[in-house]
C-alpha cells in the first residue's frame, strides 16, 4: 500500500487532511524530507505506515474558557490541547497563551515535540496546548482567573503519568503557579503534573535557564566537532525572553560576545557587548516590568533599529524569538558577513527556503528539535526528582543538561554525517523518529 511513499505523495495526503495548516505542513515536510529516504531503505517502517500514524495526534482536546475580567465583562477564549504521541512516555510538552494561537501552531508545535524529546532520550511522549488568550496588559487576578478557567477544563486529561504540561510564550511562573493550583484544587491530590513550578512546591533549579543554556552548549558541540570554539565570537541572538537572554548568558560563560538582543519592537546592537551587569538589566526589564527592548539603546547609549538583528555582523547566529524570523533575506546577509553557524533557540525559526540557503553556504545549521532541547530536558529531570521526592543542585542540573545536549549532538552526527560535514537536520530527524517509531512497532497496528 505504501511502495510508493514518495515526498511529494505523502506531502499532498498531509495537506488533504490537514487544510490550511500551513505551519504543520511545514513542521512534517522539513521531517519528511529526511526520513522518507530512510524509511524507503527500511521498509518496516515503510509497511506498519510509521510516518502516516506519527503525523496524526493521538487526540486533539478544543474546549471553552469562561472568565470575568476587572471591569466584570464577561470573555471567551479557546483552549487546546494537542496530545501527539505517547510511544515513549507520558505526553510532554508547553502551554502557550498568545493570539496566534491556533491548531495548526500547535499541531506544528507537538510533532516537533515528538522528535526533541525523543533526542532527550528521557521516557517523554509528546503534546502541545493553550489558548488565543493574551496575558499582556491583564492585571494578575485577571490572569489567575483566566488560568483557573482553563485548568478547570485540562484538568481531567492531564496527569503525571499520563499528560505532564510545562509553559511556553505567556505562560511563565505566575501562570504555572495558578494552574498547579487550580489541579491541585480540583484533584485532590499533590503530582508532578506540570512542569517549570516554583521551587517551593517541586519545581527544578535552572528550567528558567535550560533552553538558553542548552542551545549554546549544543553551538559550542557544533564548533568542537570542527574543531572551533566559542571564545571571541562575536554572536547575534534574537530575542529577549528567558530563550535569548539565557542563550546570551551561557555564550558569554563560554567566552563568546553578544551584541544583540530583540522583541517585536526591533533590536538593540551592542558593539561593546551585552555583558553580565547589561543582562541583569535586560532581565529586571523583561521579566518584572515588561518593558521594551529599546529602553536598553537608551540607557546604555547604542543603537535600536527595527526589524531583525541578521544584518549586524557575526560569526555566530542564534535566533530565539519565534516561528519563521530567519528568512532568505535573513540568511542572504549572514552569509554575507562570514555567519559560520546557526543554532536554533525558537520552534522552527528558520524557513524551509532559508535552511536550503544556509545548506548550500556551508553554514552549520542546528534546527530547534536539537538545539533547543534543553528546556525539556530539564523538565524531564524535574518529573524525575519529584518522583523520586529530591531536588538536585543547580550544579548536578547544569552537568545533566551539558551531557543531554553532548548526546543530542552525538545522535545527529551519527545520523547526520555526510563526507566531511554533518547535516543536522537529517542527523536530527532520523535520530528522533527510530526511538518513537521503533516503540510504534513493538506495539503492533494500534
Amino acid at each position: 500500500m505504501y511502495a510508493d511513499l514518495s515526498l511529494e505523495r505523502f506531502m499532498e495526503g498531509l495537506k488533504k487532511r490537514n487544510p490550511g495548516e500551513s505551519e504543520f505542513h511545514q513542521a512534517v515536510f522539513e521531517v519528511a524530507a529526511s526520513v522518507i529516504p530512510y524509511i524507503q531503505d527500511n521498509p518496516r517502517y515503510r509497511d506498519a505506515a510509521i510516518l502516516q500514524r506519527m503525523t496524526e495526534p493521538d487526540r486533539t482536546i478544543v474546549f471553552r474558557v469562561v472568565w470575568e475580567d476587572d471591569d466584570g465583562n464577561i470573555r471567551v477564549n479557546r483552549g487546546y490541547r494537542v496530545q501527539f504521541n505517547n510511544a515513549i512516555g507520558p505526553y510532554k510538552g508547553g502551554l502557550r497563551f498568545h493570539p496566534s494561537v491556533n491548531l495548526s501552531i500547535l499541531k506544528f508545535l507537538g510533532f516537533e515535540q515528538t522528535f526533541k524529546n525523543s533526542l532527550t532520550t528521557l521516557p517523554m511522549g509528546a503534546g502541545k496546548g493553550g489558548a488565543d488568550f493574551n496575558p499582556k496588559g491583564k492585571s494578575d487576578r485577571e490572569v489567575m482567573r483566566f488560568c483557573q478557567s482553563f485548568m478547570t477544563e485540562l484538568w481531567t486529561h492531564i496527569g503525571a503519568d499520563v499528560d505532564i504540561p510545562a509553559g511556553d510564550i505567556g505562560v511563565g511562573a505566575r501562570e504555572i503557579s495558578y494552574m498547579f493550583g487550580q489541579y491541585k484544587r480540583l484533584a485532590k491530590e499533590f503530582t508532578g503534573v506540570l512542569t517549570g513550578k516554583a521551587l517551593e512546591f517541586g519545581g527544578s533549579l535552572i528550567r528558567t535557564e535550560a533552553t538558553g543554556y542548552g542551545n549554546a552548549f549544543f553551538m559550542q558541540e557544533m564548533l568542537a566537532h570542527r574543531g572551533e570554539g566559542m571564545k571571541d565570537k562575536t554572536c547575534v541572538v534574537s530575542g529577549s525572553g528567558n530563550v535569548a537572554i539565557y542563550c546570551a548568558e551561557k555564550i558569554r560563560q563560554l567566552g563568546g560576545k553578544v551584541v544583540t538582543l530583540s522583541d517585536s519592537s526591533g533590536f538593540i546592537h551592542d558593539p561593546n557587548g551585552i555583558d553580565e551587569s547589561k543582562l541583569e538589566w535586560v532581565k529586571d526589564l523583561k521579566v518584572k516590568r515588561r518593558g521594551r527592548i529599546s529602553e536598553y539603546a537608551e540607557m546604555f547609549g547604542c543603537e535600536f533599529h527595527e526589524g531583525k538583528p541578521w544584518g549586524v555582523p557575526c560569526d555566530l547566529a542564534f535566533p530565539c524569538a519565534t516561528q519563521n524570523e530567519l528568512c532568505t533575506e535573513g540568511v542572504s546577509q549572514l552569509i554575507a558577513n562570514g555567519c559560520m553557524a546557526v543554532s536554533e533557540g525558537a520552534n522552527m525559526p528558520t524557513t524551509v527556503e532559508a535552511i536550503d540557503m544556509l545548506a548550500e553556504a556551508g553554514v552549520m545549521y542546528g534546527p530547534g528539535k536539537a538545539a533547543n532541547a534543553g528546556g525539556v530536558a530539564v523538565s524531564g529531570l524535574e518529573m524525575t526528582q519529584n518522583s523520586i521526592r529530591l531536588a538536585w543542585t543547580a550544579e548536578e542540573l547544569e552537568s545533566r543538561l551539558e551531557q543531554i545536549m553532548v548526546g543530542i549532538h552525538r545522535q545527529c552526527v551519527q545520523y547526520g554525517q555526510e563526507g566531511d560535514h554533518v547535516n543536522y537536520v537529517k542527523g536530527a530527524n532520523i535520530a528522533g523518529f527510530l526511538k518513537v517509531a521503533d516503540a510504534m512497532l513493538a506495539y503492533g497496528v494500534i
